[in-house]
C-alpha cells in the first residue's frame, strides 16, 4: 500500500473551532501514528467569506495545538483551473455533460416534485441532448451523469457499510454557470492530486462522500478509505454551539488551557482507550485508530477540561510551567502589563519558581495561575478583596501587631523560623494557629485563600512581608 496521507480542510469563513481542531488532531494521530503524511488544505472557494485573518487564525490555532503539517498548505481557490479541466474530461469522456436548464425550468421542476409528494430533483432533461439545441442566452452548467440504478455504497471505518440508492443522488452540478467549481468537484481533485489516501471528517459530509465517490469513479481513480466521525454536542446534548462555549481555539489559549491538555481531551471525545483518562502525545500516537471512534456524539464538558488541565499543570516541571506562564501573558487580558512587571524586577523569576509548588496545587489553569500569583507582584499597600477585608477588622490588625514583633525578632527568614515565631505567638495569647494565619494571609496576600502561610512569608522575603504587614497595623485605631 502507498504511504498513507490524510488531511485536514477547513474553510476560512472564522475561527478554527473546537471540532474543527479534534479532526486536525485526528488526522494528525493517524497519519504520524503509521508514518504517513498530514496535509493541509484551506477550502477558501467562498471568496466573500474566506479572509486573511481567518487563514492566520486557523495556522496559528493548529500551531499552538502543536498539530504540523507536511509541506505548504494548499489553497482551494488558486486550483480553479485544474477543477474546470476536470470538469471538462469529464463532458469530453461522456461521464458529464452541459444543461442549459432555465431557472424558470428548475423552479417548476421543484414545485412539481413537492406537488407529487417527492423531494426535488433534477430530471436529467438535458442528460442525453446535443448542445446545438440549446436555447440563447442560458449559460450552461456541468452536471455529472450519475447512474439511474443500483447503490453507491461506502464502507465507512467509523460508520460501517452506508449504501445510498443512486436515483437518490440525481445528476448534480460540478461546474456553475460561471464556470467556477462546485465543493463537490473541487474536493475530490484536490485530494486525489494531494495524494490523500484516508479522508476523517465530520459525520455531516456522508451524503457528500456518495456523491463524490460517484466524481472518482466516472476519472477511474481510487475512492479514498472514509472515516466519518459524529459530531460534539454540548452537555445538554444538543449540537455544540456558541452558548455551550464554542468558542475558537484561540478562547482556549486565552482562557489558560495548556495545548497538551487539550490534545488530550479532544482525542477522548469520541475515542476511547479502556479506561485511560491521562494520555501521553507517544501514546496517543501509539493507540489511536478510527475504528475505535464511536458512532454517538461526544458531549464537550468544560468541567472535565478544567479538571484535566489541572492535573497537567501540577504534573508539569515547576521551571518549564514559568516559561510556559510567561509565554501565556500576552494572550490573557491584562497579561502584557503583568508580563512588563515580571521582566522589570529581576527577582521576580525566582520568586515565582519559589512560589509555584504551591499556587499549582490550586490552579486548573493559566489565568488562576496568574491571578492567585498575583500578591508576589502586587503594589504597596496591598488593596485587599472583600472577604480579605473583612478579617483585616480591628481584632484582625490587633493579631497583627502582636505577631510582627516575633517575626521582627527572628535573625533566619526561613519557613522553620517563621514557624516557630508565629507558633511563639499563638501559645502567648491564646489563640488557634488560624486566628493568626488567616490575617496574616489577608495582609501578604490580599486574599483568604494562597499557598501555605510560612511558603508566601518566606517567597516574599522578610523585608516585603514585614512591610506589607507594617501598612495594616497602621490602620489600627
Amino acid at each position: 500500500m502507498s504511504e498513507i496521507a490524510t488531511r485536514f480542510a477547513p474553510s476560512p469563513t472564522g475561527f478554527l473551532h473546537i471540532g474543527g481542531a479534534r479532526t486536525a488532531l485526528f488526522n494528525w494521530l493517524y497519519a504520524r501514528g503509521r508514518g504517513g503524511r498530514m496535509l493541509l488544505r484551506i477550502e477558501d472557494t467562498d471568496r466573500e467569506r474566506s479572509t486573511e485573518p481567518a487563514i492566520a487564525a486557523i495556522l496559528d490555532g493548529l500551531k499552538w495545538l502543536g498539530l504540523d503539517w507536511d509541506g505548504d498548505w494548499i489553497s482551494q481557490y488558486e486550483r480553479a483551473e485544474r477543477h474546470r479541466e476536470v470538469a471538462r474530461e469529464l463532458v469530453a469522456a461522456g461521464k458529464a455533460y452541459y444543461c442549459y436548464a432555465s431557472q424558470q425550468e428548475l423552479t417548476e421542476m421543484r414545485e412539481k416534485a413537492r406537488a407529487g409528494g417527492r423531494p426535488p430533483r433534477y430530471d436529467g432533461r438535458w442528460r442525453d441532448r446535443n448542445a446545438s439545441e440549446a436555447p440563447e442566452g442560458v449559460s450552461p452548467v456541468v452536471r455529472i451523469k450519475a447512474p439511474l440504478d443500483g447503490d453507491t455504497v461506502i464502507d465507512d471505518e467509523v460508520q460501517g457499510r452506508v449504501t445510498f440508492p443512486n436515483k437518490d443522488l440525481d445528476d448534480f452540478i460540478i461546474l456553475r454557470s460561471d464556470g467556477n467549481p462546485t465543493y463537490m468537484l473541487a474536493v475530490v481533485v484536490d485530494d486525489h492530486d494531494m495524494g490523500v489516501t484516508h479522508i476523517i471528517r465530520g459525520d455531516d459530509h456522508l451524503t457528500n462522500a456518495a456523491h463524490q465517490a460517484l466524481i472518482y469513479k466516472a476519472m477511474g481513480w481510487d475512492v479514498p478509505v472514509m472515516s466519518h466521525i459524529p459530531l460534539i454536542h454540548g452537555p445538554d446534548g444538543a449540537k455544540l454551539s456558541k452558548r455551550h462555549g464554542a468558542l475558537g481555539v484561540d478562547a482556549y489559549r486565552a482562557m489558560g488551557y495548556l495545548p497538551q491538555a487539550m490534545r488530550n481531551y479532544l482525542v477522548r471525545l469520541g475515542w476511547a482507550h479502556g479506561d485511560d483518562e491521562i494520555i501521553s502525545d507517544q501514546q496517543m500516537l501509539e493507540w489511536f485508530d478510527v475504528t475505535n471512534i464511536g458512532k454517538s456524539a461526544a458531549r464537550f464538558d468544560f468541567v472535565k477540561l478544567e479538571a484535566l488541565n489541572g492535573q497537567y499543570m501540577r504534573a508539569t516541571d515547576d521551571a518549564e510551567l514559568l516559561a510556559t506562564l510567561k509565554a501565556f501573558l500576552p494572550y490573557m487580558e491584562g497579561g502584557p502589563a503583568i508580563l512588563g512587571r515580571l521582566n522589570a524586577d529581576p527577582e521576580m523569576d525566582a520568586k515565582l519558581l519559589a512560589a509555584l509548588p504551591g499556587l499549582k496545587e490550586r490552579a486548573k489553569t493559566l489565568v488562576e495561575l496568574a491571578d492567585s500569583a498575583s500578591y508576589l507582584w502586587a503594589e504597596r499597600p496591598i488593596t485587599p478583596d472583600a472577604k480579605a477585608e473583612k478579617i483585616l477588622d480591628e481584632a484582625g490588625r490587633t493579631v497583627l501587631k502582636g505577631v510582627l514583633a516575633k517575626l521582627e525578632a527572628i535573625s533566619e527568614w526561613s519557613v522553620e523560623e517563621t514557624d516557630s515565631a508565629v507558633r511563639a505567638y499563638t501559645q502567648e495569647a491564646e489563640v488557634k494557629l488560624g486566628k493568626v494565619a488567616q490575617p496574616l494571609r489577608a495582609a501578604l496576600t490580599g486574599r483568604t485563600t494562597s499557598p501555605g502561610i510560612f511558603d508566601v512569608l518566606v517567597v516574599l522575603g522578610r523585608k516585603e512581608s514585614l512591610n506589607r504587614i507594617k501598612d495594616q497595623v497602621s490602620n489600627l485605631s
